[in-house]
């Protein structure tokens, strides 16, 4: 029975967008294991196990810059090779590629590698040179690396950091049509809702965020902005709690009940691979605001289905919030519309796991 090995940064992650990919491969007869640093305890983990993959413990700090927690991911990550003898590993995001592929490399394993973005540390002076060289030799010893969007894959590319004949490109995750659906609102007040999902952090764009909901609240009461989330940075937990501007609704555990009852969703984020969360509000039918970057204008076509705002612009989304406003309902309600419509043409998920299970078959049969 073949066997193939996943390594990830979460088991949250790896659920909520890759549980039907894993659940294809159990279903071909595939011995699943994956690697994350959550507890076995955790809810997503537990989901996993379910699916019938065999969970592996694996500490990884995914921000962290510490190279000795490096060099013990790495040296857990050879001996969970050694033990188990994957005939096939799949990384995803930074630190699960690089090291990944490094012990991928010394046991002689095919690695396919997923660029689920550029994130910052590719951007950040030393730390980003050192990124990008890792990068290059992760992706020399690659069979095949994905990417979720053209604007990333052209960057490895003029960056020379990948092979062009290695690159694949999927629209992202994917998005569940099933279960993520347009249901109607319980709510039926006059209240426009607003809302932001996503880590609590600048990267986010969670500063401009609040900087335009305290503008739009002075102007327009009958509004309301809320925050689905875990607080990623700690600084702004006591201007987010304490605010009467913005309404904190916590982590949640089904995202589907907060996307059902908002408006419109905002996405001021500074980089994605392809936004999960466009994504999902787009399937159950809302209007979308974004920044205007990789992994968000591919599923906001700007005044059909959303408005798209320059990145790190308060004043930009301020204006975009007010065009949105200036709306009637119908309108906003075509918007949302065209939102389903899109991703059903563009990105229905059972696509993207077709394209893995193909990568899957070719990279052990060569």
């Amino acid at each position: 029975m073949p066997r193939v090995l996943f390594l990830a940064n979460n088991a949250g992650g790896l659920y909520g967008f890759r549980a039907e990919f894993l659940a294809a491969l159990v279903a071909k007869g595939y011995e699943v294991f994956f690697c994350v640093p959550d507890k076995l305890n955790s809810r997503s983990v537990e989901r996993l196990r379910e699916l019938g993959c065999v969970y592996i413990h694996t500490p990884l700090n995914r921000r962290g810059i510490n190279p000795l927690d490096d060099i013990r991911l790495v040296r857990l990550y050879r001996k969970v090779v050694e033990v188990i003898t994957p005939d096939i590993i799949l990384s995803y995001t930074v630190k699960p590629n690089i090291y990944g592929s490094y012990v991928a490399a010394r046991e002689r394993i095919p690695i396919v590698m997923n660029v689920t973005g550029l994130g910052s540390s590719l951007h950040s002076g030393r730390l980003g040179f050192l990124v990008k060289w890792m990068y290059r030799y992760a992706c020399r010893q690659a069979s095949l690396v994905f990417f979720q969007n053209a604007a990333n894959r052209d960057w490895f590319l003029e960056n020379r950091l990948v092979e062009p004949g290695k690159v694949r490109i999927v629209p992202g995750s994917g998005v569940d049509l099933e279960k993520f659906r347009p249901l109607s609102k319980t709510s039926h007040d006059d209240t426009v809702r607003f809302l932001f999902i996503g880590r609590i952090m600048r990267d986010k764009g969670i500063d401009e965020y609040l900087g335009a909901a305290e503008q739009i609240r002075r102007k327009y009461p009958r509004t309301e902005f809320q925050i689905v989330g875990s607080y990623e940075d700690e600084k702004y937990r006591t201007r987010i709690d304490d605010s009467d501007v913005v309404r904190y609704l916590g982590h949640s555990q089904n995202i589907r009940e907060q996307i059902r009852e908002a408006d419109c969703i905002v996405h001021p984020s500074y980089h994605e691979g392809m936004s999960n969360v466009l994504l999902e509000g787009a399937a159950m039918g809302k209007p979308l605001l974004a920044s205007n970057i990789p992994g968000c204008r591919e599923i906001v076509d700007h005044g059909q289905n959303g408005f798209l705002f320059e990145p790190r612009s308060v004043k930009d989304l301020v204006e975009k919030l007010e065009m949105f406003l200036s709306l009637d309902k119908a309108k906003r309600m075509r918007m949302g519309s065209m939102s389903r419509e899109k991703v059903e043409r563009e990105f229905d998920r059972n696509m993207v796991v077709k394209a893995y299970l193909q990568a899957v078959e070719e990279t052990m049969e060569g």
